[in-house]
């Protein structure tokens, strides 16, 4: 007798973690005002509302948003 199991084939879950304000300041650098201005004009990461006062942001979204202000920062202007 032959025994054989599925399972399924699923591509694994990426991990990530939700980041609070503080935590998104210490990463970026901007206080609390300059990232609610960035989300507003379309200009920083999307928050994760986890509740009706608790909002979140997707820390792998935070470094990405990070990785291209750095990668960016030499393509303005000079003495910009």
């Amino acid at each position: 007798m032959h025994l054989h199991v599925a399972t399924e084939t699923r591509p694994p879950v990426k991990r990530d973690r939700l980041l609070r304000l503080a935590d998104v300041e210490a990463l970026t650098g901007c206080k609390k005002s300059t990232i609610y201005n960035l989300m507003r004009a379309g200009k920083f990461v999307k928050p994760v509302r986890i509740s009706a006062r608790c909002t979140t942001w997707p820390e792998s979204a935070v470094l990405q948003w990070v990785q291209d202000q750095i990668a960016g920062a030499g393509t303005g202007p000079a003495g910009a």
